[in-house]
């Protein structure tokens, strides 16, 4: 299975499956209960960084391989035509899009240990590319949460970024990690509209990256910009979010939103995010409502992880 971009508005796809591990609920009540061990904002954020001077390089192309045990990879080239990098391991290629001028991006190691290959492809003509560069290792990651606890390119921030600030400043008063979930998606639910007009002119563009400083700061945005500032938010503080991409009913619409991983439970009239479990949290659902952009809430397939 290959992983393209995809237009981020309305997008027919797979026939969708109801997952039993469904979170976004829509029952009545207005209460919110929270549990979880003791949490306190951590001093200093998990980074990811492309170390150049530990990369392997050729034909201009450089792949970063000395951090897979903390959940990713990095990969940077220089060249004149369209880039592509591809992360494969089994039958799943994931291909992100990767900047002509030399600039790194970091991409999750999303399928866990394994055998994985890395490739990195210059365009030649229409949908035609060829290797520029290519290497292989054997991952073994130091925990299954590694890849879902730093930034990556869906999902960029550092200590100095805004959404972190905005983050460490909505949980200094968390008890416990149920807390914490709960004061950062309720702030984003409660501050950041949904974005029809963008929604329309990306309907059908592709390789569309979310900027989360830039979500909080025009507190507006389609489902990838709200995926992407709730992880990076819940990142920063430790807490394990995946960003997944995938198909929502009635219509099939290509969608995103996260998962999240927390030692306790956070349960309200939107929600329910239980213990030691991997629990969806759908944030553009519950800010904007069932729209012909946005789906029902009820039946997702999850398609990409990141």
């Amino acid at each position: 299975m290959e992983h393209r971009a995809r237009p981020w508005a309305c997008i027919v796809g797979a026939v969708l499956l109801t997952l039993a591990t469904l979170s976004l609920t829509a029952c009545g009540g207005s209460s919110n209960e929270t549990s979880g061990a003791n949490f306190s904002t951590p001093e200093h954020i998990e980074q990811s960084a492309f170390h150049a001077e530990a990369a392997q390089s050729s034909n201009g192309a450089s792949i970063d391989t000395s951090c897979t045990a903390a959940g990713y990879v990095g990969a940077s080239a220089t060249n004149q035509q369209r880039l592509k990098f591809l992360i494969t391991s089994g039958q799943a290629t994931y291909s992100y899009d990767l900047p002509q001028d030399g600039t790194a991006i970091i991409c999750p190691l999303s399928f866990g240990d394994g055998a994985y290959s890395f490739r990195i492809m210059q365009n030649t003509s229409g949908d035609n590319y060829v290797e520029l560069f290519s290497t292989t290792t054997t991952v073994e990651l130091s925990s299954e949460y590694a890849p879902f606890t730093v930034p990556n390119v869906y999902c960029s921030y550092n200590d100095s970024s805004a959404c972190v600030k905005k983050a460490r400043e909505l949980t200094r008063d968390a008890k416990n990690q149920g807390d914490a979930v709960e004061s950062i998606c309720e702030w984003i639910v409660n501050n950041v509209s949904y974005d029809n007009g963008k929604a329309s002119k990306l309907k059908q563009a592709t390789g569309y990256v979310p900027n989360p400083d830039i979500t909080l700061k025009s507190k507006k945005g389609i489902c990838f910009d709200y995926a992407s500032l709730g992880a990076a938010m819940l990142r920063s503080v430790g807490i394990p979010t995946k960003i997944v991409t995938g198909y929502v009913s009635p219509d099939q619409i290509y969608h995103a939103w996260i998962m999240v991983y927390i030692d306790g439970t956070w349960k309200s009239a939107q929600f329910t995010v239980d213990k030691d479990t991997w629990s969806r949290v759908d944030l553009t659902f519950a800010a904007s409502g069932d729209s012909k952009n946005v789906g029902d809430g009820k039946e997702y397939t999850d398609r990409y992880v990141y």
